[in-house]
């Protein structure tokens, strides 16, 4: 199997070697494993079931969460010589009834599905004929995070071991916390699953999170800062998505809107000229992003908060893939907590669920309020240990701090006294001598604890309760009831054993400073020639016209980017490029061959 793996990754993808983790999930699967593999953003999680795919022949069905993701990536593995389908609402019936009928044939070796379509009675008894030999969830944290409200059929893939008993199921996701991948093992594997976790640090990203005063002049303060590279920039809504971006060009920065609610035509057309042209910022709501592989995305900058801690981190994952130094800068306020609760409050999901949703965004709210490293607060909720970093705005400018231990313990005594099992308001409410009817009900009000707290307001405690649980001192929702629980390290806290500082309130740092190494430079910095890697990117954006699929499809920016370096001068060189394989090899050398020879003779 280890032959086959390679020459289908060299034959078919053009890679000579495997990513870190794609191996293990590799030899797992073609074991006949049930896996469930956690991998960072850009780290290559569609080879890990693709390449086995090809090694096993039979179906694979790939299940997808968004039919522009899964157009792509059918688009992308045609191009590759290989033969994808997708069988999905957006395409018309007699196309939908022609990609069964290769499907049924078993002509098709990739088969793409939303979890709706595939779910229906009629498609599960139809591929239960067919010679299914592999199972691919992708984007797998929607069973846990959107499974009982948004994607209800999401939570129905579990039936999909009982109705293919021999066929090894693969879920991969980017932004799994412990609690989700429990879930995901619990409901889509009954615990029957090997579990691979790729390490979560992106060191080359620098972090920093700033109150939101004037968001437009800070927006535009902080892109300034990186002239002439790529950036994304995200926004809550469709409206202050296409707002900003006309701000933005109206003050000189070549800036594109993205969202749902806009015509694919115009999507692509704007996806295309991001992953094409140099200094671009794409301007998006979170419908932008997935399968995007652009490496020299300089910065990913957040209008308003994200949804939780996951979304973050999958989000400004999209910076930095080609290792070089990036930033990930957010803006925070008030209102983006309102405007998040609501959210949850409008979701058509069950109390629990909501409970979930609220211990979530209390984490990452917990994360914009710390005055400790922020990467070690982001890793430690992924479960990894880090030291201070040296890279985010809290360990490279000195926050005003204040030592917290006797207020924390205040917390830590509320918390033990009422049993470990209530919220955030309701011990608030004890530490600041509330006798409410919960209170008194449950005779908290005659607690050592109760009013011991009265000398802060309501806001100073929920700030320091959510950075307890950031620095781990505390951990919500232990048991899906809502309540607080006192980690190890907590009780060294109540102990006097460790330390505990608290930011003593977020003071605005101007972006004019020091970049810290944020922006990319240029990409002529590198040595590169950049009039030929125009040149190849002009030429790839008229092959993608031509063939009505984004850029990317065709080469993505790293294979372009060797391409300029190598200048290979005949089809033998073209095929040692990363990421050219066969089918693209016959199908786009001599185009490219072409480009570069003209090039040439020109320079």
């Amino acid at each position: 199997m280890d032959d086959a793996r390679r020459r289908v990754l060299k034959d078919v993808f053009g890679f000579d070697d495997f990513r870190p983790g794609q191996d293990a999930v590799m030899r797992a699967l073609l074991a006949g494993r049930h896996v469930l593999a956690i991998m960072p953003t850009g780290a290559g999680k569609s080879l890990c079931y693709q390449v086995p795919a090809l090694v096993l022949g039979g179906l694979t069905i790939v299940v997808s969460p968004l039919v522009a993701l899964m157009q792509d990536q059918v688009a992308a593995l045609r191009l590759a010589g290989v033969a994808a389908d997708t069988i999905n609402s957006s395409i018309d019936r007699d196309a939908n009834v022609a990609a069964w009928r290769r499907v049924a044939a078993g002509q098709t070796r990739l088969l793409y599905l939303a979890p709706e379509r595939l779910m229906t009675e009629r498609m599960l008894e139809a591929l239960g004929r067919l010679d299914v030999r592999l199972i691919a969830i992708d984007e797998a944290h929607c069973i846990s995070q959107w499974g009982p409200a948004f994607r209800r059929d999401y939570e129905g893939l579990s039936r999909l071991r009982g109705i293919f008993p021999d066929a090894p199921i693969i879920a991969l996701t980017a932004t799994a916390d412990e609690t989700t991948r429990n879930d995901i093992e619990a409901r889509l594997f009954e615990g029957g699953v090997e579990t691979l976790v790729l390490g979560f640090d992106r060191p080359n990203i620098k972090l920093g999170i700033e109150p939101k005063q004037d968001g437009k002049r800070q927006l535009l303060d902080f892109v300034r800062r990186h002239p002439g590279s790529s950036g994304i920039v995200y926004c809550l809504s469709r409206k202050k998505t296409e707002e900003t971006a006309a701000f933005l060009n109206s003050n000189g920065v070549t800036a594109l809107a993205y969202h749902a609610g806009m015509s694919k035509e115009a999507r692509d057309a704007n996806q295309n000229s991001f992953m094409t042209l140099s200094g671009v910022v794409m301007v998006a709501t979170i419908a932008f992003g997935m399968g995007i592989d652009k490496p020299d995305v300089a910065y990913v900058f957040h209008t308003d908060l994200p949804g939780s801690l996951e979304a973050y981190y999958q989000e400004i994952g999209r910076a930095g893939r080609d290792g070089r130094s990036a930033e990930a800068h957010m803006l925070f306020g008030l209102g983006d907590i309102r405007m998040r609760r609501m959210f949850i409050e409008d979701e058509d999901t069950s109390v629990e669920h909501k409970r979930r949703s609220h211990g979530r965004l209390d984490t990452l709210i917990g994360y914009c309020e710390t005055a400790q490293c922020r990467r070690q607060i982001l890793l430690g909720y992924f479960g990894e240990r880090a030291q201070p970093c040296g890279n985010c705005d809290n360990c490279l400018n000195q926050v005003e701090r204040a030592d917290g231990g006797a207020e924390a313990r205040l917390i830590l005594d509320a918390i033990a006294e009422t049993g470990e099992r209530f919220g955030a308001a309701h011990v608030i409410d004890v530490l600041r001598g509330h006798e409410t009817d919960k209170i008194v009900a449950r005779g908290h009000h005659g607690l050592a604890s109760f009013g011991s707290g009265m000398a802060h307001k309501k806001d100073f405690w929920l700030s320091l309760i959510r950075q307890l649980v950031a620095g781990g001192f505390l951990m919500p929702d232990p048991r899906g009831h809502g309540g607080l629980a006192i980690t190890d390290t907590g009780h060294a806290l109540s102990d006097g054993d460790v330390p505990f500082h608290y930011r003593v309130e977020v003071r605005s740092r101007s972006p004019r400073g020091k970049a810290g190494g944020g922006g990319a430079p240029a990409a002529g910095a590198q040595g590169r020639d950049a009039a030929l890697l125009g040149a190849l990117k002009a030429l790839r954006l008229r092959l993608a016209k031509e063939r009505e699929v984004p850029a990317f499809v065709i080469f993505s920016d790293r294979t372009l980017i060797d391409m300029a370096e190598r200048q290979p001068r005949d089809l033998d060189q073209f095929a040692e490029v990363h990421g050219v394989g066969a089918a693209k090899l016959r199908e786009f050398g001599e185009a490219f061959l072409g480009a570069i020879a003209e090039y040439e003779a020109g320079a």
